[in-house]
């Protein structure tokens, strides 16, 4: 059956809107007014992860929160239409930014892969990002003693095709998995991450996300993570505030400690029994940290920007 976002207007009630990147409609919201708060999202999720933070802070700020091309209401090309690789991931939150003109003082809030596209984006352009929060994730390679995860590394190097897209295992996975306060992922919730990704064809983008993870200079997102990573030392003069899970197989303490390593100063905050949703296990504690965090890093005039681009729209409801 096709996605029907009515079931779930409750829990995310807004406009939905649409960017054509290519050809190819790019789905996103964009809701309040104010200095931007851009979201982020990684695989398997959706802009309908980052819906707490959107209902509390479209209050005070300009939230805005896209959905990767593959993804979520977003189209689902085949690989004849569109590249799924970071570069591509990069790009289009570019274009999709330019477009609505965010291009100043923006905050990204970044989870999972969203982390390196989102980093790589500041990467590019460091005079655009003020603040950064990170809630499991990475913008480096695999921090020494750590090896991609045997279930990822199945996916990554062999055949896997038809657990992932026929099966829709790796979903289906993280929807069990992923969040580990007792009675927090309920049967509607589980519904709303895996309805966008209910045919062969609407599962391509999770299952080339896993095959992008760069392990060597082979990989073709290999060279841009390391810049990102290169490029980490300039977020020591940011705000930068971090939430992590402690349950996450996948972005485990290895990765926590190799942000403490990099970002000694970063705000600090984490949840002993939570897993890698943490949003969905902690929310509660996690909205007015996150709030209190902007209120606290209020953002002075940035030198040198001219003044925002169009910021016109194609927004249509679904």
């Amino acid at each position: 059956m096709p996605f029907d976002r009515d079931k779930f207007r409750d829990e995310y009630p807004w406009e939905s809107r649409w960017f054509q990147r290519q050809d190819l409609a790019m789905h996103y919201v964009d809701e309040g007014e104010g200095d931007p708060v851009v979201f982020v999202h990684g695989n398997p999720t959706w802009s309908f992860y980052f819906r707490k933070l959107i209902a509390d802070l479209s209050a005070s700020f300009r939230t805005v929160a896209p959905d990767h091309i593959g993804m979520g209401l977003s189209d689902k090309p085949g690989d004849d239409r569109y590249s799924y690789c970071l570069a591509s991931r990069v790009d289009d939150l570019e274009a999709l930014l330019d477009h609505i003109g965010v291009d100043r003082d923006i905050t990204l809030v970044l989870h999972d892969w969203g982390g390196m596209v989102g980093l790589a984006y500041a990467e590019r352009h460091p005079e655009r990002v003020r603040r950064v929060v990170l809630l499991n994730t990475a913008g480096f390679l695999l921090p020494q003693g750590r090896s991609l995860p045997w279930q990822l590394k199945l996916i990554k190097g062999f055949p896997m095709a038809f657990a992932v897209r026929g099966l829709n295992a790796f979903s289906r996975g993280a929807v069990w998995t992923c969040s580990t306060r007792k009675g927090r992922m309920n049967a509607r919730l589980k519904e709303a991450y895996l309805s966008p990704y209910d045919s062969w064809a609407h599962r391509i983008a999770v299952h080339r996300f896993v095959q992008d993870i760069p392990l060597g200079p082979g990989d073709p997102s290999y060279a841009q993570v390391r810049a990102v990573e290169d490029s980490l030392e300039r977020l020591r003069d940011l705000p930068v505030q971090i939430f992590w899970g402690e349950r996450d197989f996948v972005f485990d303490m290895h990765f926590l400690a190799e942000w403490r390593r990099r970002l000694p100063e970063a705000d600090y905050h984490t949840f002993a029994d939570c897993g890698h949703y943490v949003l969905e296990d902690a929310h509660e504690e996690i909205v007015p940290l996150l709030r209190g965090f902007l209120e606290e890093n209020p953002l002075s005039p940035a030198p040198g920007l001219g003044e925002g681009g169009d910021a016109s729209v194609t927004g249509v409801v679904s």
